[in-house]
Parts: structure tokens; C-alpha cells; sequence
């Protein structure tokens, strides 16, 4: 999910690109994830942006190598902090960088947890989706069946809500909710005030007419998970994802706790919200400035989550993190058939370039790599696995964006497959 560099977990989405092109909506957690670079990373073999050919080099993992190549790209962005974890079916290397708090002499840890963003929002499809296979609601159910109040809602389907394709306004892209972000960290947002933010405003599109990543989707799906289960979506999550995969380093929390287990990095952003509206990329001597150590990030570590709920207000590790993205893509929390059919609903976030990143059903495609990012104030994160492969790429920072305006975790992933690939 997601603050205004973003975010959660990238352009628009609508028009990823390099480095320092994407705009603020994305602070959601956006998978606009440098598509360009990455996916030219991933399909030199093939020539092909989107294809899965690709895999990586089948020598041992070079240790040293990767871990040069996170310690240059965290130098040149300004990361105070990270966790890598890299899995094949021969070897595992995850390893800590740099510190949890600017200043004092803590290094992180691998165990450490960290605020994961719009990541949460593939949690939230696969609920959905088990729904689905229950046979509790159908992809193609309108959401005024669910929801009268949306408007467009007789046209917009439970499936266009998942693959971002509803044209329902994103409320994290107002003006006036950075404003309270930036002024007011410590508020609890209800989700249906999250919802409603989002309804007040005109839609982008008509229902199927284009692409556009909001985090009212999201929010909107999971009130109605709790709608038909008549239970909070923490316990949803904790009962189908997180205890039969034991991921006991991983939590949803209640909307009114801003605090993350220990252990945990700091969190930092450089700018604010509402700065960084139109431009992740700081003024260009701020820029100077951060690059000579006279600017610092602010510490938001206790920002409360809420605002982004459902899309976006998950905690975990590097190890669940892995463990939970190769269930994601592999198989074992749908049925066969809707697992599947998940996989083929990615398709391009713009139709008229079939290079763009590829988006579906609460999952996003980069080159070979299956999964989602996520971005919010104080953290970003990186999943991906590569079915064909079994490679397996977990990037965790305490830096939403560097001050050009960079998705950290996203860079240090794209460096990483460039290395693999």
C-alpha cells in the first residue's frame, strides 16, 4: 500500500517507466515497478519484455557479487536499511544492511519486520478468490449485489475491483488526505471513511474502459470479505494465509495499532505527501542537499497503517515474505482451476504497449518474476517468484524513496535480477 512517493508498493501504473518517472498516486504500492528496467533485465535471452523464457544463470549464487550490488545501489539512493533474501532450488542467501535508526550504531537484523504495503493487496485477492472457490460470491457479480452506493456499481464487476480496472477514484491521491497524513500520522481511519473518500469523487473511467491502480479497490474488497464472512479481515487473513502457511512472523493489525513487533527498523521519508503529490523526485537542491547529508529523511515510523487497510497496512519478514509469495505463485491457497485462472488474468496495465508491467487479479508480472511491491511512509518491499525457475526475490528497505524520487526496494530488486538473469 503506499505514501505519496509512490505506494504502497511507480508511475501511475498507468505509465511505468525508469527511474524518477512515476508519479505520486502510486505511493500505494504501486507494481508500476520500474517495468522498463526490470523487464529488460529479465528477457535478454528471449528479446522479449514479457516473457517467462528467461532463467537465471545456473552457477552457484555469488554472495559477494549480490552483496555488492545491494551496498552500491543503497549508497547511491540514500538507504539507511535492508533485507535481501535471494532462494533457488540449489541455495538461499539473505543478509542485513546498513541500520534501524539513523545515527546510532544498530544494524538490522534479518528477522527484522517491516511495514510490506500494497503486498497486502495480493492477500486481500486470495481471500477474495477462496471465497470464490467457496462458492460465497463470483467474480462476475456486480458490486451493486454487494455494495449499492458505488457508483457505476451495476457495470463494475468484483473482478474489475482486484485487477484495477473499476475506474473508481483512488482516495489516496486527494490533496487533502496528505494534508492529514502529513499533519495528523497518528490518525485511525475507518475503512468505510477510507471508501467514501473514494466514492465522492468522479471515476476515471467507465467500468473495463482502461487501468488505473487505486487503493479504493482494494479497501472496498475487503469490507466485502467481511460483509459475507461476518468476520474482521485481520482474522480472515490470520485463519486462511497466515496460520496454515506458518507465517508467525506476519500480521495485519487492528486499525488503531501503529506499532511493529520487534524486531523493526525506523522508518523514513524524505519530503512529505503533499510535497510529492505531482513529483516523487525532491526539488533539486533538496536533492543536493540529501546527497551531502545536510537534508535528513524524517522519521515516520509510527504513522498509523489504517489509512491503507486492505491495501496496504501488512507487517512481515524477508523468510514469510519468500515463503508467502512462492504459495502465492505456485499453488496451494486456491483451488487448481482459480489459481490458474489468476495467473492467466495478467495482462498489460496499458493495453497499447504490450511491454508494460502486467497486472491481473491482485498480482502483478515483471519479466519472468510473479508477485506485487509495496510502499507506504517509511518502508518499502519488492516479492517475486519465478514459477519456471523456482527463484525466489524478497527486497525489504526503511526508505520509502530516495530524494529523485526512486522506489528503493524496486531498484535494488531490478540490480539484483540483472545479476541473476
Amino acid at each position: 500500500m503506499t505514501r505519496s512517493r509512490q505506494s504502497t508498493n511507480t508511475s501511475s501504473y498507468q505509465t511505468p517507466g525508469g527511474r524518477g518517472s512515476r508519479r505520486r498516486r502510486i505511493r500505494d504500492g504501486v507494481v508500476a515497478i520500474l517495468a522498463a528496467g526490470l523487464l529488460a533485465a529479465c528477457s535478454s535471452q528471449s528479446g522479449s519484455a514479457t516473457s517467462t523464457d528467461a532463467s537465471p544463470t545456473k552457477t552457484p549464487l555469488n554472495q559477494a557479487q549480490l552483496r555488492s550490488t545491494v551496498e552500491s545501489t543503497m549508497a547511491e539512493l540514500l538507504v539507511p536499511g535492508a533485507v535481501v533474501l535471494v532462494r533457488t532450488p540449489d541455495s538461499i542467501w539473505v543478509d542485513a544492511f546498513g541500520t534501524r535508526q539513523l545515527g546510532v550504531d544498530d544494524p538490522v537484523s534479518v528477522n527484522d519486520h517491516f511495514r510490506i504495503g500494497s503486498n497486502t493487496k495480493t492477500m486481500t485477492g486470495t481471500v477474495m478468490l477462496q471465497l470464490v472457490d467457496e462458492g460465497l460470491i463470483s467474480l462476475d457479480d456486480p458490486v451493486s449485489k454487494y455494495r449499492p452506493d458505488v457508483p457505476n456499481g451495476d457495470a463494475i464487476t468484483i473482478e474489475q475491483l482486484l485487477d484495477m480496472r473499476s475506474g473508481l477514484f483512488n482516495y489516496s491521491e486527494l490533496e487533502s488526505f496528505n494534508d492529514i497524513l502529513d499533519n495528523d500520522p497518528a490518525r485511525v481511519w475507518d475503512p468505510e471513511e477510507l471508501v467514501a473518500l473514494g466514492l465522492a469523487e468522479p471515476v476515471y473511467f467507465a467500468p473495463g474502459e482502461g487501468f488505473h491502480y487505486s487503493n479504493t479497490n482494494t479497501v472496498l474488497a475487503g469490507l466485502i470479505i467481511e460483509q459475507l464472512t461476518g468476520n474482521e479481515l485481520r482474522d480472515e487473513f490470520q485463519q486462511r494465509i497466515f496460520a496454515p502457511l506458518g507465517l508467525d512472523q506476519t500480521s495485519f493489525p487492528a486499525i488503531e495499532d501503529a506499532s511493529l513487533p520487534t524486531p523493526y527498523p525506523h522508518g523514513y521519508l524524505y519530503g512529505t505527501n503533499v510535497q510529492t503529490e505531482q513529483d516523487p523526485a525532491l526539488p533539486a537542491e533538496e536533492q543536493a542537499a540529501a546527497s551531502a547529508g545536510t537534508l535528513l529523511p524524517t522519521d515516520v515510523t509510527n504513522t498509523n497503517p489504517s489509512w491503507g487497510w486492505a491495501a496496504g497496512a501488512g507487517i512481515s519478514t524477508a523468510v514469510d515474505l519468500a515463503n508467502y509469495v512462492e504459495a502465492l505463485i505456485d499453488g496451494g491457497l486456491l483451488s487448481p482451476e482459480t489459481q490458474q485462472m489468476r495467473l492467466d488474468s495478467i495482462q498489460p496495465s496499458d493495453p497499447s504497449n504490450p511491454t508494460s508491467a502486467g497486472y491481473g487479479i491482485a498480482l502483478a508480472q515483471f519479466g519472468p518474476m510473479l508477485g506485487h511491491d509495496g510502499s507506504l511512509p517509511g518502508y518499502q518491499s519488492f516479492m517475486g517468484h519465478d514459477p519456471n525457475s523456482d527463484t525466489t526475490l524478497i527486497v525489504l528497505t526503511n526508505l520509502q524513496a530516495a530524494p529523485g524520487g526512486e522506489q528503493v526496494a524496486n531498484e535494488i530488486a531490478r540490480a539484483l535480477i540483472g545479476e541473476l538473469y
